[in-house]
């Protein structure tokens, strides 16, 4: 099969879809590897370095995608790219559907099959290819919201850790699956107060034991989480619902009765943000205010630490690619978990999840 791997227009997007190391795994089996020039460039990988394990490079995007059947990418195509698909290619890349009916349709009118790394999962409900970008995602959301809390920024000038006499940042995390986990590592080990909330018991026993009295857990209902929110300095959303929009957990209302220059970070806004008065930024200008809270919400936070993010993406997404390039769609017969990931194919909604907000928001 040809693969093809076009350059990331997203804006201040960095990441590439595959590292040399990949394309060598490709080529060692028989396929034929197309790289945009300069895909790999942003985080490191120069065209030199694809060459020299076999691949071709290609000048512009149309041509990856005029001769590849396979299409390897970061993040969901823009609108200059959807329409360079054919129904003859898969698409293996981030969609999140959910909160996008436009590139939802824009991929049901192409044809094409569309498998979403973030709805491929495990029996046991684990995210293997979220999984990477939701540890980059955490521990960047307490770097992030550690920044915005400074008085240039807007923020209330509480320094995350506090220092001996004065006490440290309160930070709440909602939600306890991979990126509340390792935002709570990041808090935790610079001296944060942290509470971590969730509506899952195993979830928060879990994570007592793993923490051992170094946060406090707490059930999620709207009640408790108002009175969280009221006294935090830190918030960071991490809700995510395999293929579904993000739920409106925090409501203007309790944004409106934090604390002035508190800060938010909604890491879910991939999916449409679980705080109703989030909305999409960019690494160019990252926050902006509303009730007096700063908010974060870049769609694409691990591009910023791209080298890291590309390798840790790759290594997680190679095995299934190989599967892929090797059988076509077929692969999905004899593996449960990526065939979940098939979110569009023949002109069709696979996914019960993107169906869903499709119908709501179409």
């Amino acid at each position: 099969m040809i693969i093809g791997v076009p350059k990331e227009i997203k804006p201040q997007e960095h990441r590439v879809a595959l590292v040399p190391a990949g394309a060598a795994a490709l080529h060692a089996q028989g396929h034929t590897v197309v790289v945009q020039q300069g895909a790999g460039a942003g985080c490191g990988f120069p065209d030199e370095a694809y060459t020299a394990v076999g691949a071709e490079m290609a000048p512009k995007a149309e041509e990856v995608f005029e001769r590849a059947g396979l299409i390897v990418k970061v993040k969901e195509p823009l609108d200059s790219e959807t329409p360079l698909l054919r129904r003859d290619h898969i698409l293996f890349t981030y969609l999140h559907l959910a909160p996008n009916p436009g590139l939802t349709q824009a991929l049901l009118d192409s044809g094409c099959a569309a498998l979403a790394y973030e709805t491929v999962m495990l029996p046991d409900g684990a995210l293997p290819l979220l999984a990477p970008m939701s540890a980059v995602a955490g521990r960047m959301a307490v770097q992030a919201g550690a920044n915005a809390l400074a008085i240039h920024e807007g923020g209330r000038g509480v320094l995350l850790g506090g220092i001996p006499g004065v006490r440290p940042a309160r930070v709440v995390i909602v939600g306890g699956g991979s990126v509340g986990t390792h935002a709570a590592q990041m808090a935790v080990g610079l001296g944060a107060e942290v509470v971590l909330m969730d509506i899952r018991a195993d979830t928060m026993a879990h994570l007592d034991l793993v923490f051992q009295g170094r946060l406090k857990t707490l059930h999620s209902s709207p009640h408790y989480l108002a009175e969280e929110l009221a006294t935090a300095d830190l918030v960071i959303g991490a809700v995510y619902l395999a293929g579904a929009r993000a739920p409106h957990l925090i409501t203007r209302d309790m944004v409106r009765a934090m604390l002035k220059g508190s800060v938010i970070v909604d890491v879910a806004i991939d999916q449409g943000g679980c705080c109703e008065t989030s909305h999409p930024t960019t690494h160019a200008d990252p926050t902006f205010i509303e009730e007096g809270v700063v908010h974060y919400c870049v769609s694409n936070m691990p591009g910023a630490m791209a080298r890291t993010s590309t390798l840790g993406l790759t290594n997680a997404t190679l095995p299934y690619l190989l599967r892929l390039a090797s059988r076509g769609l077929k692969a999905l017969d004899d593996d449960p978990a990526l065939a979940l990931g098939l979110n569009i194919a023949g002109g069709e909604i696979r996914h019960p999840a993107v169906a869903a907000a499709f119908q709501a928001g179409a």
